[in-house]
């Protein structure tokens, strides 16, 4: 059996601000930039910055046939700007000053700004080709394993492996038919998978182009004990290969060929006080009649250190996965191993949530609303003292001044969604999640609208719900001192600290 693979990444994009006073494309345009008249024009620009090991390469995206609106309000509709293609970007014309939400997709940016900037950071060379795959056959010959272990539960999963990269952007798990016997060092299994988790699918890796794959082993090891007496085990890289450079094109047939004899990673030893009961507290503002969820505690690469952010996803380096309901202080000694390069860094990312106590059932799919906290953090920032929100969640979350903790069918299918402030901490932003609940076994379709720190309400777009649905609300309450969703959503996104906390509501249905 594969244990649980739980991938904590609560960003949307990564970067650092390496000028402090002016936001990544977000300074004044240049003179080819559409030639924007900042009292009536609106410029949406992409870029993507590929970071590798020779720097960071910027590509400019064509954003022809982006789904990009612009959204003016108009008493209770609003008035709307399709934009034209320029050199940069697209322009939107005859946008008066003022407040405007920016539609990407599905995520709506409250802003005023007159350059926004959609740009995205990513891992690897930028002339590297992906192929739309989620999954690739692979087959592997692996030597010098730590000895396996099977899987136990959630919190103790066992041995498992990943596949990561510097050189292109992959991240994947290794799934496997028939895993080795608990206490084998060597793995030959010709009928594997690797599951790529990135949104750009498969790469095609070029031996020419340096292309390397490292593989790691994951094992999981004990710490002493859990609050609520059981036993608190961790998982940690224990063994690792970096693989010669080889070509491989990805076809949904041919295997990837993962053949190595891995090394033992050293286990740097580091302690942590994760004050659980510093999140339990707030449960009653997350919901009123919510419960106790998992949580989870990570440490992860920073490719190429922090000078440009949490960049990518690169897996992880240890995780700590919790039974579900914890809560007191965990005080214990642990161990991560790390196979990067000492010139990258290591990020911590905490977790604490919370889930409606009934399930929503919607045909045969079972639903749980729920909520989070989140903390990320360079790791010698994030041991250094206790680990404890400094923000709580927003209060009091209504659907047209009625209680969103109940479950109703609205009024309307346009309606304004309101809360008040959280106790503790000062949000900078707010980001109104309305997630569609279906009994289809794919994601959730959600819908974002971020706005400032001082607004306490959303009056939902006409006809954006669809009719007899059901659909649940999250208002995260964001203290990220960096993050500026109303100039740059992604790259600002990455930057550190981040701390957010959730309330949710009930499950409700659309008229």
């Amino acid at each position: 059996m594969n244990p649980p693979q739980i991938a904590l990444d609560p960003r949307e994009g990564t970067a650092v601000i390496t000028n402090e006073d002016v936001l990544p494309g977000c300074g004044e345009p240049d003179a080819g930039s559409g030639d924007v008249d900042a009292g009536t024009s609106v410029l949406v620009t992409a870029d993507t910055r590929f970071h590798s090991t020779g720097g960071v390469t910027v590509v400019p995206q064509d954003l022809t046939g982006r789904d990009v609106e612009i959204l003016i309000p108009n008493g209770v509709d609003f008035d709307r700007r399709t934009g034209t293609p320029v050199a940069g970007g697209l322009r939107f014309d005859n946008v008066p000053d003022g407040e405007y939400f920016l539609r990407s997709n599905r995520y709506y940016y409250l802003t005023r700004t007159r350059h926004f900037d959609l740009g995205v950071n990513r891992i690897g060379r930028p002339d590297a080709v992906y192929v739309p795959l989620t999954e690739s056959p692979a087959s592997l010959e692996l030597y010098n394993l730590d000895p396996w272990q099977q899987y136990s539960s959630y919190s103790a999963p066992g041995s498992s492996l990943q596949l990561t990269s510097a050189d292109v952007d992959v991240y994947s798990q290794i799934g496997y038919s028939m895993e080795p016997a608990v206490g084998d060092t060597s793995f030959v299994e010709p009928n594997a998978f690797a599951y790529y988790s990135t949104a750009y699918g498969a790469p095609v890796l070029e031996a020419s182009k340096g292309d390397r794959l490292y593989v790691n082993q994951f094992n999981s090891a004990t710490a002493g004990t859990l609050p609520s007496g059981g036993p608190l085990a961790y998982q940690s890289v224990v063994s690792s290969a970096h693989l010669p450079p080889f070509s491989f094109t990805p076809d949904g047939t041919t295997s990837l060929p993962l053949a190595a004899t891995l090394a033992p990673v050293t286990q740097t030893p580091f302690s942590l006080e994760w004050r659980l009961n510093e999140f339990s507290r707030w449960r009653a503002d997350s919901n009123p009649t919510g419960t106790i969820n998992l949580s989870s505690l990570s440490l992860v690469p920073a490719p190429f250190g922090y000078q440009h952010g949490w960049v990518g996803y690169q897996g992880e380096l240890f995780n700590l996965w919790l039974p579900r309901g914890e809560d007191g202080v965990i005080t214990n000694r642990f161990a991560y191993g790390n196979p990067y390069p000492s010139s990258w860094g290591v990020v911590g990312t905490a977790s604490y949530s919370f889930r409606s106590a009934t399930p929503v059932v919607v045909g045969g799919r079972t639903h749980y609303p729920s909520g989070n906290f989140f903390i990320t953090d360079r790791m010698d920032h994030f041991i250094a003292g206790p680990i404890q929100p400094s923000i709580s969640p927003p209060r009091e979350l209504r659907i047209d001044g009625v209680d969103a903790y109940v479950s109703r069918v609205v009024g309307t299918r346009q309606p304004v969604i309101t809360w008040r402030a959280p106790v503790m901490g000062t949000p900078r932003n707010y980001v109104v999640s309305v997630i569609q609940l279906i009994s289809a076994f794919t994601v959730n379709p959600t819908m974002r609208f971020y706005v400032p720190g001082d607004r306490t309400q959303v009056r939902l777009p006409p006809d954006l719900l669809l009719p007899g649905s059901t659909y649940y609300v999250r208002v995260t309450a964001d203290g990220s001192p960096n993050y500026e969703p109303s100039q740059a959503p992604y790259v600002t996104a990455e930057l550190l600290p981040a701390v957010s906390a959730d309330t949710f509501s009930a499950a409700f249905t659309t008229p």
